[in-house]
């Protein structure tokens, strides 16, 4: 079974794996330009067809892929993924400065964290910066990939602290960018949140968390880091198209 998802920046390919009547199934994520290790969003369109389109029974679903099992059960209206923990460790900003430069010019910033298993470098805006300040940048794509060509980063993560006494109580903020894997900016990121998640967790002294990515198509992401190393990532999926294609 084969899903693509309209202007959206991977698409995944799953297909039945085991014994066990649609229990288990293979799973594969491509950007425009090549594979990926991990994709949150296209998992969560992968259960969301299984069990609403294909009407499957099962309480719980698994993928393999290239990062493990990923189990996805429903949890009321939406639905919770399995997904690994990935902690990033702390950099001396000065080694990635053209990045930083090219991601956010001048705004003062507090950590740089990078994840050396999914190249995901982490920038955090200091805390004196407004929301706005990051929902406003305007991120070229083709200067970030050119600010580094190392290999050493394949995605840039920007964050900040979110507003947890304001409604709806948002603990973080984010946003994406991967234009060394075709993908200028992401809406909502499941594989960027298992850095996010370890960090702000930290840096919070929190297990559950609710966080929010700010891109213009952005979403609403549900937290809860694990003590076995694996956090559970919440969220919501609509069907909007329904099609078959021959090959």
């Amino acid at each position: 079974m084969g899903c693509a998802r309209v202007r959206m920046p991977e698409t995944k390919f799953s297909s039945k794996f085991s014994k066990i009547p649609g229990s288990r199934f293979k799973l594969r994520w491509f950007t425009p330009t090549n594979e990926v290790n991990l994709c949150g969003h296209a998992t969560l369109a992968s259960a969301a067809v299984l069990f609403n389109c294909k009407k499957n029974v099962n309480p719980k679903l698994v993928f393999e892929t290239r990062s493990g099992d990923l189990a996805v059960t429903q949890q009321g209206e939406g639905y919770l993924m399995d997904f690994p923990l990935n902690p990033p460790t702390q950099q001396d900003p000065n080694d990635f400065r053209d990045i930083i430069q090219a991601a956010v010019g001048n705004l003062p910033i507090q950590d740089v964290y990078l994840s050396s298993t999914t190249k995901k470098l982490m920038v955090r805006l200091a805390d004196s910066c407004d929301r706005s300040a990051l929902t406003s940048l305007r991120v070229d794509p083709v200067a970030l990939q050119s600010s580094d060509r190392s290999g050493r980063v394949k995605g840039l993560i920007l964050t900040m602290k979110g507003s947890p006494d304001c409604q709806p109580g948002y603990d973080f903020y984010s946003r994406y960018f991967a234009p060394w894997n075709g993908i200028p900016e992401d809406p909502v990121t499941g594989s960027a949140h298992t850095v996010l998640g370890s960090y702000w967790s930290e840096k919070l002294g929190k297990k559950r968390m609710l966080a929010y990515q700010c891109s213009r198509r952005g979403g609403e992401l549900e937290l809860e880091v694990r003590d076995d190393g694996r956090i559970n990532i919440g969220g919501q999926a609509v069907t909007v198209l329904l099609g078959t294609i021959t090959l």
